[in-house]
């Protein structure tokens, strides 16, 4: 943030009535540049004017003073080397998960000698169990810190859980209370204002929103809700135009808020660190973002992990391998691809009419399950969080699945181990669509591409498409999926495609009734 931010900030903090301003984090962490909020230094911080009236507060992260699990002092000194006396920063917030917290704990003893006023920020606090929080509760009473925050972290919380978390911790704590609420289902703000009616007494939020995933309770909302509660006046005028001139462009480029991912994310306890990583990588798509989430949602997602994002992400190869040619299955045939699209339930009994009558080679994409499974000879499938997703309903159906086995995933092979897999490559380059004997190079992962690619490399004689509706005109996937067929009519091999239920991409279209 620059200087002249940061400074119409604190101004529009003032007007509105802002107690504490946490200007940013302090961390030892020195690889790759970050701005002069990621440490939030002594001498940073007198360079700003700061309001009457206002206190400067700076969180860290518990993990950043516990060395193997233990605490350390020396960490903690490096951090503030000055007294509360000296710097401009009167409060420190640590953040710490539930399993750090003990030892966070002793942090207390070192910054309140040195005159800072401590606060300590329980995170994920909706996935704990009733007698871990009454533990925490009953051991933060032998420290006499000055504030026991609690985070919503995963967004999921209602005003059920929030009344449940501050029953629990006021089994022991009676100190102040506060809440850090994330907006990941909508329920930041009214959630603050529920645990303010039960008795908390700090609430926290940024400007905007901004955060994060699906981000926090908005500062300018919750100004105007403590106000009134306050009855005192408030000057809104300095924070509208901050949003205007400096956050409302902010949001745009960087797109934290909260939407339907965020939403999916909450209820089923997944990171949301999840959903914007995905969101910031053009190889998801809207379909493979849900099948994440739904995935991490029975698999365990409420700790972020890059290692397991990584599974989803980095399974493809320049240089694909594969052992099967779908020649013998495809060659000389005409081919029926069952889509997802509603045209398939719609039209389900002239597809099925005509499978029967005119025995095309039947390929499925994924599990899909309206077509009579006893029609489908094949199924094709490509990513691996989406076949992790399937994998119970694949494992109960018959057909044999084109699939780029040879690079998935340990763990998504031993999903699918008992079926017949197919292995045809995949590999992902930023060209035009090539296919081979035994695997393709494709420009996106998207199974209509696979799909294509191996009727194509199968030499089948023509592929009919059926639930392949298409998107609205202003839909982005509608651009994308028209691009996926005109590289694919561009490539010399490629099999003849025809659409046979309704279909708005720029294909050849026929009648299912025709045929």
């Amino acid at each position: 943030f620059e200087h002249a931010l940061i400074q119409d900030y604190l101004v529009a903090m003032k007007a509105i009535g802002v107690d504490v301003v946490e200007l940013g984090f302090r961390t030892t962490d020195q690889k790759g540049f970050k701005g002069a909020c990621a440490y939030t230094t002594d001498s940073f911080v007198r360079t700003l004017e700061i309001p009457e009236g206002i206190t400067f507060c700076v969180m860290i992260n518990a993990s950043e003073i516990l060395v193997n699990s233990k605490y350390s002092e020396k960490i903690l000194g490096i951090l503030f080397p000055e007294t509360a006396e000296i710097s401009r920063v009167s409060l420190v917030r640590i953040a710490c998960h539930t399993h750090e917290f003990m030892e966070a704990l002793h942090a207390f003893k070192f910054l309140n000698s040195q005159g800072y006023r401590v606060a300590f920020n329980l995170m994920q606090v909706s996935e704990c169990d009733s007698k871990e929080l009454i533990l925490l509760a009953k051991e933060a009473m032998k420290y006499p810190f000055d504030v026991l925050y609690f985070a919503d972290s995963l967004g999921n919380m209602n005003s059920e859980k929030v009344q449940n978390v501050i029953e629990l911790l006021r089994t022991h704590w009676n100190g102040a209370l506060g809440i850090h609420a994330h907006d990941n289902i909508g329920l930041g703000l009214s959630n603050t204002l529920y645990a303010l009616n039960k008795g908390v007494t700090w609430v926290d939020s940024t400007v905007s929103g901004m955060g994060r995933g699906a981000g926090n309770v908005k500062t300018e909302l919750l100004a105007i809700e403590i106000s009134q509660l306050r009855d005192s006046s408030c000057n809104m005028k300095p924070i509208m135009a901050l949003i205007a001139n400096s956050f409302k462009p902010m949001k745009e480029k960087y797109g934290w808020g909260t939407n339907p991912f965020y939403y999916l994310s909450g209820i089923n306890s997944v990171h949301p660190t999840y959903v914007q990583e995905m969101m910031a990588d053009s190889r998801y798509n809207e379909e493979d973002i849900i099948a994440v989430i739904e995935h991490l949602g029975r698999e365990g997602g409420k700790k972020y992990s890059k290692n397991t994002l990584g599974e989803a992400r980095n399974y493809y190869s320049e240089n694909p391998l594969g052992n099967w040619s779908p020649v013998k299955l495809f060659k000389g045939k005409k081919v029926i691809l069952i889509g997802s699209g509603p045209g398939v339930s719609i039209h389900k009994r002239a597809i099925e009419s005509f499978i029967k009558d005119s025995k095309p080679l039947v390929m499925a994409l994924n599990a899909q399950s309206v077509i009579d499974n006893d029609l489908i000879d094949v199924r094709i499938a490509c990513h691996p969080v989406r076949l992790m997703t399937d994998c119970e309903s694949l494992n109960q159906l018959s057909q044999p699945l084109i699939t780029p086995a040879s690079i998935l995933p340990s763990n998504v092979l031993d999903f699918l181990s008992s079926i017949e897999l197919l292995d045809y490559g995949m590999g992902i380059q930023n060209t035009n669509h090539i296919y081979n004997e035994t695997h393709c190079i494709l420009s996106n992962p998207l199974v209509i591409s696979y799909a294509l690619a191996v009727a194509s490399s199968g030499k089948a004689k023509q592929l009919l498409l059926a639930g392949f509706d298409g998107y609205s005109t202003d839909d982005p996937r509608r651009l994308e999926n028209d691009t996926i067929f005109e590289k694919h009519q561009s490539v010399a091999s490629a099999v003849p495609i025809i659409a046979i239920t309704p279909t708005l991409y720029h294909i050849e279209s026929t009648s299912i009734y025709a045929l």
